[in-house]
């Protein structure tokens, strides 16, 4: 019992302090799910970098940047430096970017760019072509839809076990709330409300990370 009262004391109230007074803005200790059992991407989708992107058993900020890349390069960057740069050093986070095939070499001086003045080794491209971007996104079962160049300007969070999480439920106000994705144009959106989600999914994972070690220490 004592053992039980001290991993409450080390851990858990630390943690659950920490999401109450850091998140001005959301409302749960455990992000909910939008959409279970997203699809994992393709195996025959390559990257820019040439790495395998997986997202199972990562903690994946998900887009689509689309096929005019300058018009959404702004976004990109807004993203990068407001939520991928506070977080990159997570262990199991990335930022992953869905483009179609040919957007390759807008991409590469993109992050030629943008690597002077950030690391961008968990942020990736994968490429595909149309017709495959817009049949995986359906499959995320979103309000939201694609335009007709392929993108949006939503980001999206799937978790480890490759569910989309976001906002549904009952906000502080005692609202019904609704958010699947985090609009990259608005550095608002990504300040608060993304900013203050990716905190609550990150502590999700590190708390049972902790707890699972202190259960082997226990047993050991």
């Amino acid at each position: 019992m004592k053992k039980v009262l001290l991993f409450i004391a080390l851990f858990v109230v630390p943690i659950v302090a920490y999401l109450f007074f850091a998140s001005g803005v959301n409302s749960f200790v455990k992000l909910p799910t939008v959409t279970e059992n997203v699809p994992e991407l393709p195996s025959n989708w390559t990257s820019v970098s040439e790495d395998a992107i997986q997202l199972h058993n990562k903690i994946t900020i998900l887009g689509f940047v689309g096929n005019d890349f300058y018009e959404v390069e702004g976004n990109l960057t807004n993203l990068a430096h407001k939520i991928y740069d506070r977080n990159k050093d997570f262990v199991d986070f990335q930022v992953v970017y869905i483009a179609p095939k040919g957007m390759e070499a807008e991409i590469e001086k993109f992050k030629n760019k943008l690597g002077q003045n950030l690391d961008l080794y968990r942020f990736y491209f994968v490429m595909a072509e149309p017709n495959e971007i817009t049949n995986y996104y359906n499959q995320l079962k979103l309000v939201g839809k694609l335009d007709d160049k392929f993108r949006t300007t939503n980001v999206f969070i799937v978790d480890k076990e490759l569910n989309l999480r976001g906002r549904k439920g009952k906000n502080k106000k005692g609202e019904e709330e609704y958010k699947e994705g985090y609009n990259t144009i608005s550095a608002a959106d990504l300040h608060n409300e993304m900013s203050d989600d990716v905190k609550v999914i990150l502590a999700e994972y590190r708390l049972a990370l902790k707890k699972n070690n202190k259960i082997e220490n226990v047993t050991e």
